[in-house]
């Protein structure tokens, strides 16, 4: 008997040295605290689960909050994680906080990019291209347009990508934008900001093209709290919440991310670079323009 336990436990031991320990990878978010944000999360969940990688999710307050990213960052680096996924709410602040560390593991940034030379990967969307396919869009729906860009968080790299999307499309159809003007990112933002433009451009705006859905939201809340009709609203991102206004007729489209896949991406890549894999410098999330047409198809 006390031969076989001794095989027994033996064999176990053996067996638990073959089993591979779990990736330890940290991931920050701009924030947890929106809807598209949650998507990305639960795309980085659905990846830790099938992949069998320990995740530690963090994001700050809000998109704003760029001083509690930095803090959040410091303790998950000092942890030294084998890997770290970031979206950064500012470049500049989230290399400092890498440098500072001395972190020395894989770097992978989520939705936007950043400058930092060691970077392993960014996994995202094309965000200038797609704002441009969402600015031509917009532009078609009317000959006469009149268009306005309410954009994200002032020095933000995907807010700057987007606005120059935008205003590309404008540009090539000979257009520039009555206005732009920063909504925060936040819904509350973008109300106060359309509530302006109205009031500046009364018969001056036909077209709005907007950072994020939330930012789509907030004008569309401001034109019909005014009595407004004829603006067509563009949003960013593809929330569910937005494609059920657009079924509704009150936005008019959106470019549609894929964050879940966005954020499964970026776990696969990371363990991959964890393990040894070759990964792609840049791994591009492809989106599309959901509008009345083919909204009832994204919603289920």
């Amino acid at each position: 008997m006390k031969k076989l336990l001794t095989l027994t436990i033996a064999l176990l031991l053996t067996l638990a040295l073959c089993v591979p320990a779990s990736a330890d990878i940290a991931i920050n978010l701009k924030t947890l605290s929106s809807e598209y944000w949650q998507s990305v999360k639960s795309g980085c969940d659905a990846a830790a689960e099938e992949l069998g990688v320990v995740i530690d999710v963090q994001g700050a307050a809000a998109e704003t909050e760029i001083a509690e990213q930095v803090a959040q960052l410091e303790t998950q680096l000092a942890g030294n994680p084998e890997a770290i996924i970031i979206a950064p709410l500012d470049g500049d602040a989230v290399i400092g906080a890498i440098e500072s560390s001395g972190y020395q593991g894989i770097v992978v940034f989520c939705d936007t990019d950043c400058a930092y030379p060691e970077k392993v990967s960014f996994v995202g969307t094309s965000n200038e291209q797609a704002a441009y396919t969402g600015g031509v869009y917009g532009v078609a729906l009317n000959p006469d347009t009149k268009a306005v860009i309410i954009y994200g968080q002032e020095g933000d790299n995907t807010s700057n990508l987007r606005k120059a999307g935008y205003e590309r499309a404008l540009q090539e159809a000979g257009l520039t934008p009555v206005a732009m003007l920063s909504g925060n990112n936040t819904t509350d933002g973008a109300t106060k900001v359309m509530e302006d433009l109205l009031n500046a451009y009364p018969d001056g705006i036909n077209l709005v093209l907007c950072h994020n859905d939330d930012t789509a939201i907030g004008a569309l809340n401001a034109v019909q709290a005014a009595g407004v009709e004829g603006i067509n609203i563009i949003g960013f991102d593809g929330n569910a919440s937005a494609v059920e206004l657009i079924a509704s007729g009150d936005l008019t489209g959106t470019v549609a991310q894929q964050p879940v896949l966005m954020g499964y991406l970026s776990v696969k890549t990371a363990l991959d670079a964890i393990q040894g894999v070759e990964v792609e410098a840049n791994v591009v999330v492809d989106t599309v323009i959901i509008d009345a047409e083919n909204c009832a198809e994204y919603l289920q």
